[in-house]
């Protein structure tokens, strides 16, 4: 039997390679293994342009591992730190702000508005005591994707550090730290790199690892340690997750030889619009404004027709052979579909045929405004 098709943010589906990469086993001392974590830090570094003045850390641990370390290790005691909060994952950074006892302050934001850069810049001119700004890229509960670069400069500008979450972005929208000014890109193996869950990652400025040595609250995620430790012995402080390591640089060799960040964008963008243009043929409406939508995932608006609901729908759409993701909304009733992963259009169109037979199977005649058409 057939993996299922895994259209969601992550995990994904991976290609045949990627997964014959954890077929072998790594002594996480060795320097086989030392050489090949390595390999996966300059090459993190180099898709972000980043070579010259950061470093990439990487961290056992899914993204909100790396997230927390990020905050924790680079946001003195004292710092206060201003999220644009319009979705799930902004508040997910104020709550980790929260719990690591850091000031943070939410720009509060509709879930369908990107973050306004002159807004930002005028907040950091009425308080000079933010010492931060912490934004997501791409806000992975919607598809919505926020201004960087603008925001990067604001920032910049008045003297302040940015910290950008870009778990959902990282490898499929371009990010060149030559020229938008960032203090740490934060993002994870699982997602747009293609590689398998387990690793976070921080690209840091390496003047801000240096001076954030003993500012971190937790042993297990301070980021100034772990590149220390790795600098001086080329391994991890504690053991590392030997295979998903393998399995990224898989990825990574992939990546490469689709031809990058470009090639790697142009698919997503493909799926996207098949996706898209697939679900309103059938009348399901985008939460998002095509404007604000990233190539990355769709939410779509629930049907209104009462014999729709989500469990049911995942239910069959997993027996046909594909898995989706609920809405990561609170006033909105959503579903969402990726666009990411080892993934074409051929697959989109498949889905969306699944979407049609299933929704005939539950009896859904009402997608959105107007009634959905008979398949053929």
């Amino acid at each position: 039997m057939n993996d299922p098709i895994l259209l969601t943010p992550g995990p994904l589906t991976t290609s045949a390679r990627t997964k014959a990469a954890m077929l072998h086993d790594w002594g996480s001392w060795d320097a086989a293994f030392n050489a090949l974590t390595a390999s996966v830090c300059e090459d993190l570094l180099d898709i972000a342009h980043g070579s010259d003045t950061h470093a990439c850390v990487p961290l056992q641990g899914s993204g909100t591992f790396a997230v927390e370390a990020a905050l924790g290790t680079l946001v003195p005691r004292d710092g206060k730190v201003l999220v644009p909060d319009n979705g799930a994952y902004c508040r997910r950074m104020l709550r980790i702000l929260e719990v690591i006892g850091r000031a943070g302050i939410p720009l509060e934001l509709p879930e369908d508005r990107a973050a306004d850069p002159d807004r930002i810049a005028g907040m950091l001119d009425e308080d000079p005591t933010i010492t931060h700004v912490a934004l997501v890229h791409c806000e992975t509960g919607t598809g919505l994707l926020n201004p960087l670069e603008a925001i990067a400069d604001r920032v910049a500008s008045r003297g302040r550090h940015l910290i950008v979450d870009a778990m959902s972005s990282f490898g499929a929208l371009p990010i060149d730290l030559r020229s938008t000014p960032v203090q740490a890109l934060v993002s994870a193996s699982g997602k747009c790199l293609e590689g398998v869950p387990g690793m976070g990652f921080v690209i840091a400025e390496r003047e801000s690892l240096r001076t954030s040595a003993g500012r971190c609250h937790s042993l297990a995620l301070d980021l100034a340690d772990q590149w220390r430790y790795l600098r001086e012995s080329g391994q991890w402080r504690f053991t590392p997750p030997t295979h998903v390591v393998a399995a990224l640089r898989a990825a990574l060799d992939a990546y490469r030889r689709e031809g990058g960040t470009t090639a790697r964008l142009a698919r997503y963008r493909a799926n996207c619009r098949t996706l898209v243009n697939g679900m309103r043929s059938m009348g399901f409406e985008p939460f998002l404004d095509d404007t604000l939508q990233a190539p990355i995932i769709v939410t779509f608006h629930s049907p209104p027709d009462p014999a729709y609901a989500f469990a049911e729908f995942y239910r069959r759409m997993r027996e046909r052979g594909f898995i989706l993701y609920p809405g990561k909304l609170t006033r909105v009733d959503t579903f969402r579909i990726g666009c990411i992963g080892a993934i074409d259009p051929p697959q989109i169109e498949a889905m969306l045929e699944a979407v049609a037979a299933t929704l005939r199977g539950m009896g859904v005649t009402r997608t959105g405004r107007r009634r959905t058409p008979a398949a053929s």
